[in-house]
């Protein structure tokens, strides 16, 4: 009795095989079918070289570089700060490729998309936010991976009509104040592309 019900189990199974291959619904994917490709992005910025921007401090001296890296994931990008007051600083980019006075001419945050600022908010973030960084001893040496960002093409491209600037800023971004995160006054620009 056990044999036979096995055996119209087993050919119950195999009847049910060929109906599944003949149906035409898609498998699930981890992706939507609408959602960006990296390749789409990596194909962008495959070939740029990455950019060495000259960080300066309000009074024109130099506060170290920035090394912009295109990857197939965004921007990375690699400080080598100097001249910096010790504790905690905002660090963004900017919205146009201006360094001049008090680096009020850098414009505000690089926010294409019209989102709000900083990381904690519901809305947001911005392109051009970046998390806070540490000085010690008047230097700091970080990496952080800015996703939205591109060096050309794309919603978010460093080099476009107007340019774009690293900021470092006197305090910290407390991630959501609006517009700008409330990270104090402007202590370091640097052009990444100049306003064309």
């Amino acid at each position: 009795m056990l044999r036979i019900a096995a055996l119209a189990l087993a050919s119950s199974a195999l009847l049910a095989f060929p109906a599944m291959a003949q149906d035409s619904t898609p498998m699930p994917t981890d992706k939507p079918a609408n959602a960006p490709s990296d390749g789409m992005k990596s194909g962008m910025q495959n070939n740029m070289e990455p950019v060495t921007v000259e960080m300066k401090s309000a009074d024109g001296g130099s506060a170290g570089t920035v090394t912009v890296t295109p990857t197939p994931h965004g921007l990375l990008l690699k400080a080598d700060l100097t001249n910096i007051a010790d504790g905690e600083h905002g660090f963004h980019v900017h919205e146009t490729g201006v360094c001049e006075g008090d680096f009020t001419s850098a414009g505000g945050h690089y926010n294409p998309t019209d989102k709000d600022h900083g990381y904690m908010a519901e809305g947001g973030y911005h392109a051009g936010d970046m998390p806070n960084f540490t000085a010690t001893n008047g230097a700091a040496t970080f990496e952080t991976l800015a996703p939205a960002l591109t060096l050309t093409g794309g919603d978010a491209p460093l080099n476009d009509a107007d340019g774009s600037a690293i900021m470092v800023h006197g305090g910290a971004d407390d991630y959501t104040s609006q517009p700008s995160g409330d990270a104090g006054e402007r202590v370091a620009c640097g052009v990444v592309y100049s306003a064309q």
